[in-house]
């Protein structure tokens, strides 16, 4: 592959109108020179369109769909030969798509993820509670001893993108996934490629979190799974977790996050028997 390959940078936008101008800014600053960007907004109903114009990027649309045909789309528009998926609420280090792209322009591998995915927003209460349940450092996303392979791809050859007909398309938590299963590839680590993602930082949008990740696959996917998920996140497990995390930790607050968190999932897998729709 030539030295400088043009790269498109895919992401996805439902209402994001409070987050895509610093996710857009520091893109803008990255080192690697005229990223090709494409902004999928996904029907948002507030002024992230809006907001999206004033930075002269690609701009298309769809109705709401979710992630993975948001994704599609940017993916069949784009030009460049090497493809980026990143969030619409994410923030990046200057050299996060030159050391992302790296290993693929050497011809090293088909695509890559980054293990520093660090927590932008580490000061609030519900984002050290959210990484206490998830058993993280207050810090990082990822741990530092996650292995050298993921079944995320945040880059990948367009060639190998293409060939299995990109993404699936079930709205669900894990449909970024679906692209090491379909390839029968993992991606493989990028060393450096900084990044910053906010966890939830109030107790609603721990809800609404909650809920989406109660519809994935490993949690109400199957009939074993829903029973299995509707004993570990009841309210008697919950309380309990909830109340020896708070300890070992020392925040009392956990207990409420843990509460509110575990009946998200709960209701997600309830409605789940009822056919609720997978995305958000």
């Amino acid at each position: 592959m030539k030295d400088k390959p043009l790269v498109s940078i895919v992401i996805p936008v439902y209402n994001e109108e409070k987050v895509i101008t610093d996710c857009l800014k520091s893109l803008k600053e990255q080192s690697w020179q005229n990223p090709e960007i494409i902004i999928v907004d996904d029907g948002s109903t507030d002024e992230s369109p809006q907001i999206v114009k004033a930075f002269g990027v690609t701009l298309l649309k769809q109705n709401h769909k979710g992630p993975g045909p948001a994704r599609n789309l940017g993916a069949k528009r784009a030009k460049g030969q090497v493809l980026v998926f990143v969030d619409a609420d994410m923030t990046f280090e200057k050299n996060f798509v030159k050391d992302l792209v790296s290993p693929v322009i050497k011809g090293q591998t088909i695509g890559t993820f980054s293990k520093n995915e660090m927590v932008k927003n580490q000061d609030n209460i519900w984002s050290r509670c959210w990484n206490i349940n998830k058993n993280l450092p207050e810090d990082r996303m990822i741990p530092q001893d996650y292995p050298s392979h993921a079944p995320v791809f945040r880059a990948i050859l367009k060639t190998e993108f293409d060939s299995v007909g990109g993404f699936e398309v079930s709205g669900q938590y894990t449909d970024d996934w679906s692209l090491s299963r379909k390839l029968g590839k993992d991606s493989t680590l990028a060393p450096g490629a900084y990044y910053y993602h906010a966890n939830p930082s109030s107790l609603g949008e721990v809800w609404k979190q909650a809920r989406w990740i109660g519809k994935n696959e490993f949690i109400s996917g199957s009939l074993l799974r829903q029973i299995r998920s509707l004993i570990f996140y009841s309210l008697s497990v919950s309380l309990l977790v909830g109340i020896y995390k708070s300890i070992i930790r020392n925040k009392t607050q956990f207990i409420v996050f843990k509460l509110i968190y575990d009946f998200g999932i709960w209701v997600s897998v309830i409605k789940s028997f009822f056919g609720e729709r997978k995305a958000k």
